[in-house]
């Protein structure tokens, strides 16, 4: 089994994500997409 760890592109920022074979799904850093929201809610309330 080979494990598969990628990056993933959203409004141009990157988000870690990780696809887990055995159950078949991908896993995505709750980190990474917390940040994203952060700096898109950011820039909406300026």
């Amino acid at each position: 089994m080979a494990e598969i760890t990628k990056i993933a592109i959203f409004k141009g920022q990157k988000i870690r994500r990780h696809w887990d074979e055995k159950q078949e799904k991908w896993y995505f850093s709750v980190v990474d997409i917390v940040q994203v929201l952060e700096q898109i809610s950011r820039k909406t309330s300026d």
